[in-house]
Parts: C-alpha cells; structure tokens; sequence
C-alpha cells in the first residue's frame, strides 16, 4: 500500500512506472541513449541505498527504461551520491565526477547527502555532497521513497533536455 505520492510499493505500477518511462524518453532526446547512472556512497547508514535499491527493481528494473546503473563513470551520464562526505570517500567522490565526460549530472540523494544530515558537525563529516562537488539536483529525505528518487531523475533530465523539433506536417495531396 502507497502512503507517499509516487510510492507504489515496489510494484513498479501507476506513477512510479509512468515517472520511469517518461525518463528513460528524456534520456533519450537529452543523450540519444539509455541512461546510466553511477551510484557512490560517500558514507552512508545505508537507508538511501535500501530506497535506490527498490527504484532499481520497480516493475523488473530500470533497466526495462532504459536506465542502467554502472560501475564504470566513464559510461555515467548522472553521479548519484548518497551519505554524508566523510574526509575518507570525498576524494573517491570527485575522481568519479572528474572521470565522467559531459554532459554529466550530479544528485545528491537523502538528507545526509543534502547537508551532513544527522551527522552534521561530526569529526570525518565534510558535510553534503555540494561541499565536494557542484550538485545540479538535491532529493531530501530519510531516506527517500524510490518514487522520489525516480520522481528526482524525471526532473533533472526533462530540465536539461534540449527542446524537441516538430517536424512540420506535410499534407497528402488528394
């Protein structure tokens, strides 16, 4: 049962399924491929990546949109981060950004990501993903639903897709 907008359970049906597919179509226009995101836990309790793990698996996976999670960042298009920035995985996390070729996007997934989190002043805590990198997207939460995640990514790639072209209607001649 769905207690939050864009939560379908983990079934994959209603929004969720339709939040996935309207991605993996921007993705296309956007790249003129599937998706591929690289995930990087940056120091997490773990919660977020329970919720990116229930976005994967929606309706047989991502991967039926054409989205893909990859271990290589030279084949990433979005660095998805979750977790705080702790002092030992901030470097792992911009030699990842820096291995990514353009366009690249960045989104920093839960509230420890976000701003520290709970976390927030602790000796090894930099602080979010934005105190390491430049983060186009933020989506709070502790942790996320994965229709939120999703709900993240649909944005993120509808705003930086290029505009569509129509092609003008040619009428047949009678």
């Amino acid at each position: 049962m769905a207690d939050r907008p864009g939560d379908d359970g983990g079934r994959g049906d209603g929004a969720a399924g339709l939040l996935a597919a309207r991605l993996a179509e921007a993705g296309s226009v956007l790249l003129g491929r599937s998706l591929a995101v690289r995930h990087v836990d940056a120091g997490s309790c773990g919660g977020c990546e329970i919720s990116l793990r229930g976005a994967r698996v929606l309706r047989e996976g991502l991967t039926r949109f054409g989205i893909s999670m990859v271990d290589d960042p030279r084949e990433a298009d979005v660095l998805l981060v979750t977790g705080v920035a702790t002092a030992t995985l901030a470097d792992a996390v911009r030699r990842t950004l820096e291995a990514m070729a353009p366009p690249r996007f960045v989104v920093a997934v839960g509230d420890c990501a976000l701003d520290g989190g709970v976390f927030k002043g602790a000796p090894n805590v930099v602080g979010g993903a934005e105190r390491v990198v430049t983060v186009d997207l933020l989506i709070a939460g502790c942790p996320p639903s994965p229709g939120r995640i999703i709900a993240g990514l649909v944005a993120l790639v509808e705003a930086n897709a290029p505009p569509v072209k129509r092609r003008s209607r040619i009428e047949p001649h009678a």
